[in-house]
């Protein structure tokens, strides 16, 4: 693969076209430096549409980062939105980026910064230069710093715009080169005389975890001598630190500059033993040392991790290892997936039920955890939204609090600072005379907050005192953003759904008008999916000169604006009824009407109108299923009526008129395509069925004969689209 010198020149490359390669390595060494970053590192387009690779790396060990190699355009990242909207992102801390990327910080929950740049030349966009560096808790990314990144962008744009023009790729395919950062000055001699007289194994790793120095005792612990662990990749020499229960640690050390304390379990050649992991970064490597430790009593299983599955759906081509050489049950290390599942999960909850049923399936067992409360938001109030584990009504005192009132579970969303507390004694201190539900166990209160908008919050409870370390910490914290970006999403749902129910119940006919010689019968049914809520609609209207108009009608789509664009085709069809305009005039307005609307939609329409003192009918039709017709003997056909197009699609569309005549004690049954459609058949087998139904059924009273006909599709609980049924019977009148 490429490589650069240790002062930043273009390395000599072997696997990678050599001129984009040394053009990439030099620009990630220039931004790593213009920032006082410890890694950088360029994504460009690939092959793939949609796709962005990592091309080049370097200050961080490749290895650990395998599952940020790809990754795709649409995603919730900082690198996906500076390519997506040209423009850069900023993230001096994990505060800010948890913020607006919970998804990067679930995977990522160590304190550091970050800087998006976009790499473009005018119209053509190349990728994505990153920039990685010590968190800035509370202060912004500085302006010097975001020009001269700016500024190595704009050469790294044109370095590639050059290659283009001379025929080089500048897409990208395999896995990323690794560009070495400078290497340490070498120490004295005397220093590692001190430090082989330490009875704790000491090693150093460079910024791309490659073993420099190694003590005796460190030699002697392993079982190898210095000579096979110099110069190879930590996770190489020593594979049993390579499983993926630890690379979280090893993120962490090079990623926070803090030191990380762990205990590991060694491989084959120690089976059972377990060492004590210490990792105490700087700005040019990490030192590690290594202790004989007990078997941990409790090791936390909170690692955000991607599973197999998740993976492909992130875009992410991360390579889970096998848990053979780990103390780790198979329940165990599923665990350690669930945040990830948590995040997938929420993105198919729709509404706030939904949500808070995802989270606990999959946050509670995550964690360990027993108890999950839900409180939303509403005007300066917290509301208890859903609640699993604690004591039958012991929230209840709690709901409906005000943000004044000091509790945890307030605070936490009023400072936007997530609480934890080790013990209910714990809890206990800090809030005197607060009500606990146990003497025993541990909580979590988290605050749901969604783009810098207040949502709730979420109490996780716990049956044992437990401790929460860093990496808990932040994945709960970036986890509780996910949920308050569902809920919000849910939420908004939830209302539009209110609204667009409101809107049809107000639209479609509450009662349908009592007439001489005709029985008339409507029925409606929602969705199941979706909204639930469409723009199907039927319609009995008195003309003025005597007649019934008998409608129905299904506009494209649902929600609000399916069922706005019903109400306002609704009203123009009744108003050009009570004109006394014919079929033909009626179908033909609404369509101009509709094309004039212009809602981005159409509809099918069926209009008939009745003489109910003589049984005949006219009958104009847009794109409308065919109606029924049962005569007096029972037997029942599909009507060939003419038509035209659906309603909003052509100004110049014609719309001809068919004449029939009901008998006294025919059926007439109009109905839009929910009735009579279901995924994977032929709508014509559905007619069928219809047909077939009404020709069984007792015709009156029409009522029942409604009821019978709707409710197979009433007991679905699959139901993709809605349903009105419009059913006439004439009972009398002239033979």
């Amino acid at each position: 693969m490429a490589r650069a010198d240790s002062a930043g020149a273009a390395p000599d490359t072997t696997d990678a076209p050599d001129a984009t390669a040394q053009v990439l390595a030099r620009a990630a060494v220039n931004a790593m430096e213009a920032v006082g970053g410890y890694a950088a590192g360029v994504y460009l387009r690939s092959p793939t549409s949609g796709l962005l690779l990592m091309a080049v790396f370097t200050g961080l060990p490749l290895q650990l980062f395998r599952p940020w190699w790809r990754m795709q355009v649409n995603r919730p990242y900082p690198i996906a939105e500076a390519y997506r909207s040209g423009r850069a992102v900023h993230l001096p801390d994990a505060e800010s980026a948890m913020s607006r990327f919970p998804q990067l910080m679930a995977g990522l929950p160590f304190p550091f910064g970050s800087l998006y740049e976009p790499v473009t030349a005018g119209t053509e966009r190349f990728g994505v230069l990153v920039a990685l560096r010590e968190a800035t808790p509370g202060i912004p990314v500085g302006t010097a710093d975001r020009e001269r990144l700016r500024r190595t962008a704009e050469q790294l744009a044109a370095d590639l715009a050059a290659l283009a023009a001379a025929g080089a790729r500048t897409l990208w395919e395999g896995d990323p080169v690794g560009v070495p950062a400078p290497p340490p000055e070498a120490g004295a001699e005397g220093a590692r005389r001190a430090a082989d007289r330490l009875a704790q194994a000491v090693l150093s790793l460079d910024r791309e975890g490659r073993i420099g120095y190694v003590n005796t005792a460190a030699e002697e612990l392993l079982g190898l001598d210095g000579p096979q662990l110099r110069g190879r990749l930590l996770w190489e020499a020593l594979p049993w630190l390579g499983q993926p229960a630890y690379e979280d640690h090893f993120r962490a050390g090079f990623m926070s500059g803090e030191p990380v304390h762990f205990p590991a379990r060694r491989g084959r050649h120690a089976p059972g033993q377990w060492l004590s992991v210490d990792l105490y970064p700087a700005a040019d490597g990490v030192t590690l040392t290594l202790g004989t430790s007990a078997k941990p009593a409790y090791a936390p299983q909170s690692r955000a991790r991607p599973d197999p599955v998740a993976a492909v759906d992130s875009g992410m081509d991360a390579e889970v290892d096998a848990y053979a050489d780990l103390d780790v049950s198979a329940d165990e290390a599923s665990s350690l997936y669930r945040p990830v599942a948590l995040a997938i999960a929420l993105t198919e909850a729709v509404t706030a039920r939904q949500v808070s049923a995802v989270v606990t399936e999959e946050l509670l067992p995550a964690f360990g955890g027993r108890q999950l409360a839900i409180y939303l938001l509403d005007e300066r109030h917290l509301y208890l939204a859903w609640e699993t584990g604690f004591p039958q009504g012991f929230l209840n005192r709690f709901d409906g609090v005000s943000l004044d009132v000091r509790l945890p579970g307030v605070e936490t969303l009023t400072t936007g600072r997530p609480m934890f507390f080790e013990s209910m004694q714990h809890l206990a201190a800090a809030y005197p005379g607060i009500p606990l539900d146990a003497d025993v166990g541990a909580r979590a209160f988290l605050p749901l907050i969604a783009s810098g908008r207040p949502v709730g919050s979420c109490i996780l409870g716990f049956d044992s005192p437990r401790g929460f370390s860093p990496e808990e910490r932040t994945v709960l914290t970036a986890l509780a953003g996910l949920i308050a970006q569902a809920l919000a999403r849910a939420r908004r749902y939830d209302s539009e759904v209110e609204l667009a129910r409101g809107l049809q119940s107000a639209l479609l006919p509450h009662r349908l008008p009592v007439r001489e010689h005709v029985d008339t019968v409507g029925r409606y049914l929602p969705g199941t999916q979706g909204m639930e809520v469409g723009g199907d609609w039927y319609d009995v209207v008195e003309t003025g000169t005597g007649l019934l108009a008998l409608v129905i009608g299904d506009v494209q789509g649902h929600g609000v604006a399916a069922a706005a664009t019903m109400g306002q085709l609704r009203s123009a069809v009744r108003a050009f009824a009570l004109s006394g305009s014919t079929p033909e005039q009626v179908v033909s307005g609404t369509n101009q009407l509709l094309i004039d609307l212009d809602p981005g939609q159409f509809a099918s329409c069926c209009y008939m109108l009745l003489d109910p003192a003589s049984g005949s009918v006219t009958a104009a039709r847009a794109g409308h299923p065919q109606p029924l017709l049962r005569h007096p003997d029972g037997r029942t056909e599909v009507l060939d009526l003419a038509g035209g197009v659906v309603l909003g699609i052509d100004p110049e569309a014609s719309y001809p008129v068919t004449e029939l005549r009901l008998t006294t004690g025919s059926v007439l049954a109009l109905y839009t395509d929910g009735l009579v459609e279901k995924p994977g058949l032929d709508i014509d087998i559905g007619v069928e069925r219809l047909r077939t139904a009404l020709e069984a059924a007792r015709p009156s009273p029409l009522t029942e004969t409604a009821d019978r006909l709707i409710s197979e599709a009433g007991n679905s609980a699959d139901r993709p689209d809605d349903i009105a049924l419009l059913l006439a019977s004439r009972t009398g009148g002239d033979p």
